[in-house]
């Protein structure tokens, strides 16, 4: 199909240069499509909310500003929810200004606005060999997995351009989980019903509980792509990135040295994941001289943390390790910097990202650490080579890459040298070539033993504005 255009528009009783001033200013939410911006400039990171949904919900868009025209109009480049470009226009109308949105819509962002409808689309059937793709291309979860999809279908195209499979293009097949395990559990049948006998899980590890549950007798591989507690590899279950203790572990030290202190406050979304690493914190962190001062968990979605902040104040903690992830990740770090945190302990968060590190914005992000097996400034000749032609492909206002897109990058890659190894692309004979191998990676030497143990270099980054700085790696 060609591509549509969906309009919205809002009317302000101000005048344009008034509007237009005040557009996406953090105490501005809710003034034009609750947009949030530092600052109107090429390559600022932005989040707006529209109705473009028929029934009136709004739909969060993520990007980056790509042209401004002071005044008049802002034209917003975009990979969450879909592909494309957003353009605000702003004009006078009577003694106030009607800011009205245009965002272009592709066959991929339709059928993704129709399913979150609702509507059940018959998929097409696939003649060849199909790999599926579960993100969070919205909820929370919606910053980490911004460039998620990019990244599959960069690795897809390179596996193509060689021959493919067998001769044979490979095809990617995307799904949405929305930040929720029952709809990951929903979306991950979808894409085995269209014909994908291996599925990446590059979501919340509550998502990956829910679909390996979900899809328990359905012959399917499932390879979860990005950082995770472990505990469920085995069979038609391989678990790749980062373990909270092997994180802490190569962390807490220099956390330690740079604060000057030993005081650890836990604060993280309630879900699996962060209360692995919390649980994980208990055991490596007083094993190494931590000192642990408090603790709190908050709903994922949550939008106000001042009890979390404060109770992180009462403690006289050195280092908060936060485990919250995405959107949440990134309000909790802003209203820790309102507050002034900053100026008495760091932030450790081994879930943190360079997007989520656009949205939280320069100034914000004083005092923030994470521990990752990947980075986008690492200095490798395939990373190099990996950042020139991702930016050939989609832009120079694409997402960052981070440990958590990226993954999905080497994910599709091992799946692929599995299969050529296995000489099949059977789930099960993948699963197994997959282990007790070694694959030469963007982020370096990644191996995988007879166990499903992922061994890599983790490095512990410091944010210097909105990238991130290697500091030590182990």
């Amino acid at each position: 199909m060609s591509v549509l255009t969906l309009t919205a528009q809002e009317e302000v009783p101000a005048p344009p240069h008034v509007v237009f001033g005040l557009f996406g200013a953090g105490a501005g939410a809710g003034w034009v499509f609750d947009a949030l911006c530092d600052r109107v400039v090429p390559g600022a990171a932005v989040t707006l909310r529209a109705p473009l949904d028929p029934d009136g919900a709004l739909v969060e868009i993520v990007g980056r500003i790509g042209t401004v025209r002071t005044g008049r109009m802002i034209e917003i480049v975009h990979d969450q929810p879909w592909r494309g470009r957003t353009v605000l226009r702003f004009a006078a109308h009577g003694t106030g200004t009607r800011v009205r949105l245009q965002s272009e819509l592709d066959q991929p962002g339709f059928e993704w606005l129709m399913r979150r409808r609702g509507h059940v689309l018959r998929t097409a059937a696939h003649e060849n060999t199909t790999i599926g793709l579960l993100t969070s291309k919205s909820g929370p979860g919606n910053l980490f997995a911004a460039a998620s999809d990019n990244m599959a279908t960069l690795a897809l195209e390179e596996i193509n351009a060689d021959g493919g499979l067998r001769g044979r293009p490979v095809e990617l097949v995307v799904g949405d989980d929305a930040t929720d395990p029952a709809t990951g559990a929903r979306e991950a049948r979808r894409l085995a019903a269209a014909g994908c006998r291996t599925i990446l899980v590059a979501t919340t590890s509550a998502t990956f509980v829910a679909v390996s549950a979900a899809m328990a007798d359905s012959g399917v591989l499932l390879v979860q792509t990005l950082m995770n507690e472990g505990g469920m590899s085995g069979g038609l279950r391989v678990q790749l990135g980062e373990r909270p203790a092997e994180q802490l572990a190569a962390a807490a030290m220099p956390m330690m040295r740079a604060a000057g202190g030993r005081r650890w406050f836990l604060a993280g979304n309630d879900y699996c994941w962060p209360r692995a690493t919390h649980a994980a914190a208990r055991d490596v962190l007083p094993r190494l001289g931590g000192t642990l001062v408090g603790e709190r968990l908050a709903p994922l979605g949550t939008t106000e943390f001042a009890a979390v902040v404060e109770a992180v104040e009462r403690s006289g903690a050195d280092i908060v390790l936060s485990t919250f992830v995405g959107a949440d990740a990134a309000t909790f770090q802003r209203q820790c910097h309102e507050r002034g945190l900053h100026h008495r302990c760091l932030t450790l968060a081994p879930a943190m990202d360079e997007s989520t590190l656009a949205r939280i914005g320069a100034e914000a992000t004083a005092g923030l650490h994470t521990v990752s097996g990947y980075v986008e400034s690492l200095e490798t000749e395939r990373n190099s080579t990996l950042l020139q032609r991702y930016r050939e492909r989609f832009g120079r206002w694409a997402p960052p890459l981070s440990t958590l897109s990226e993954s999905v990058y080497e994910g599709v890659r091992m799946w692929f040298a599995a299969a050529l190894r296995a000489g099949s692309d059977d789930p099960r004979a993948v699963a197994g070539a997959m282990h007790d191998a070694r694959f030469e990676m963007p982020r370096g030497t990644v191996t995988l033993d007879a166990n499903g143990v992922v061994g890599q270099r983790i490095h512990v980054a410091e944010a210097v504005g909105t990238d991130l700085r290697v500091v030590t790696s182990l």
